[in-house]
């Protein structure tokens, strides 16, 4: 009977304690659809593949900013096969142009991973509502880049050639209203690293491992990859999302210009339950990022560096400033007068005022015979 008191005892205080528990958690708001249009809208039009792999790099935002830096600082984009990162992001990272947007957009970017975290089904169903508004428009037809597959409702978007893929552009508060092509510019390398598409219906990602008998893009361009295991390989069946992004920071305030799609939508909800601070700035990573031409060159551990590290040769007088500006809204105009003042100001600070050029050789003469 004493053994069973204590026991008994610590269940009632789980059952009194629990709806307290209940109380100081609540579970996390949803997106709503309109919200979820609005942060899917850049990228619902992508060629599958490709956007199959920003979903999950999303749920990396430190990641991708990691990631970002080191393209921008390495020659070589072969380089981030080498990488510690997710799998998703060195794919991103082959296709600069996205990679730098997802940086760029670290906000949005993260919002988006938090999205198919938590709700990977409505995000998937965003992408197809949005795809149908813009084929209605007349914006989405198949193309010499893109080619456009309805599989029974569902609208997939491939790559048309089977070496390359283009990444297409388009602003989303025209393409899924009014009628406006869309532009396809610098065509990317079809790699092994696009290793995942898409079930539509089963609203979810799958890896592929470019097996052999799959139809549609996969069969087209197996035959142009180079298969390494740091790409096709067993350990990707399951595709793995960064859960904890649903944690991190976001000023929601931000995205409230993403509203491309639904005008009246906005994020200030989850400002107001306190979901996420307001306006507080994302928790980044600074990851060091190695440049090996650098290192190879200088010693950056060498402390005389810091020495001259922000420093300036000295302190610029300030220019006087023209009375009015050469260009005035005012006017809507161009004034020459107020330009070339302009100018000599500019000249006469860019640099010193030369010495005065020496007498013609008959006026030193003429000098010369007064002095003696």
């Amino acid at each position: 009977m004493r053994k069973l008191l204590p026991a008994s005892l610590a269940l009632v205080l789980t059952m009194l304690t629990s709806p307290a528990r209940t109380q100081d958690n609540p579970p996390d708001e949803p997106f709503s659809p309109d919200q979820i249009d609005n942060l899917t809208a850049p990228i619902a039009l992508y060629p599958d593949p490709l956007l199959a792999q920003v979903l999950v790099a999303a749920t990396f935002p430190d990641q991708i900013d990691e990631a970002s830096r080191f393209v921008r600082d390495s020659p070589d984009s072969n380089d981030v096969d080498d990488q510690p990162w997710d799998v998703s992001v060195k794919a991103v990272a082959h296709y600069p142009t996205v990679l730098e947007m997802m940086a760029d957009k670290l906000d949005w970017t993260t919002s988006l991973g938090q999205a198919y975290v938590s709700q990977s089904t409505d995000v998937m169903e965003s992408v197809q509502r949005l795809r149908n508004e813009a084929r209605s428009a007349g914006n989405l037809v198949t193309t010499p880049e893109m080619e456009v597959v309805d599989s029974g409702g569902e609208i997939d978007l491939w790559p048309a050639q089977p070496e390359y893929i283009y990444v297409p552009v388009y602003n989303p508060a025209i393409v899924f209203f009014n009628r406006a092509p869309l532009f396809f510019r610098t065509r990317f390398l079809i790699g092994a690293w696009l290793n995942v598409d898409f079930d539509w219906r089963g609203h979810q990602l799958f890896y592929h491992g470019w097996e052999s008998g799959r139809s549609g893009w996969i069969d087209r361009s197996r035959p142009h990859i180079h298969a390494t295991d740091v790409y096709v390989n067993p350990r990707y069946r399951n595709v793995v999302i960064n859960r904890t992004v649903v944690d991190r920071r976001v000023n929601y305030g931000a995205l409230n210009r993403y509203d491309d799609v639904h005008r009246n939508a906005n994020f200030d909800n989850f400002r107001a339950t306190g979901r996420i601070p307001p306006n507080t700035p994302p928790e980044t990573r600074q990851v060091p990022v190695t440049n090996k031409i650098i290192d190879r060159n200088i010693n950056t551990r060498d402390p005389r560096i810091n020495e001259y590290r922000g420093h300036s040769a000295g302190t610029p007088s300030p220019l006087p400033v023209p009375a009015t500006p050469a260009f005035t809204p005012e006017r809507g105009g161009f004034d020459p007068r107020q330009a070339s003042h302009r100018g000599e100001i500019s000249r006469g600070h860019a640099s010193p005022p030369h010495p005065p050029a020496p007498p013609p050789p008959a006026r030193q003469h003429e000098e010369q015979k007064k002095k003696h």
